[in-house]
């Protein structure tokens, strides 16, 4: 069968929107200027600020043209939130037994 090294997740995932919206905060731009700065809807920044939508892979080569900060950053932290989310969540995690079990059977 697969021999694949179990890697652990980190305890806890931030969703990106946390950390982009620290670091406006500390560099003292406003949501509706950075949102006009990088083209894209204040809605959609605010909703990706307060956790509530993804930031695609679009918005965070938009975010690293604006602020300098490396897209693939962005693009992680989303990656390990989404595994995180998707890891506590009953029907996931049934499921994911349910295929450990049959592939112990093999």
């Amino acid at each position: 069968m697969f021999a694949l090294k179990k890697e652990s997740m980190p305890s806890i995932a931030v969703h990106p929107g946390f950390v982009l919206k620290e670091e406006l905060e500390s560099r003292n731009i406003t949501q509706r200027k950075f949102a006009e700065v990088i083209g894209v809807p204040y809605t959609q920044l605010n909703e990706i600020l307060n956790e509530k939508r993804p930031m695609s892979a679009d918005f965070a080569l938009a975010v690293e043209a604006a602020l300098g900060i490396k897209a693939y950053i962005w693009v992680k932290l989303q990656a390990d939130y989404n595994l995180q989310i998707a890891s506590q969540n009953l029907t996931t995690r049934q499921r994911m037994e349910n295929i450990r079990k049959i592939c112990a059977m093999l």
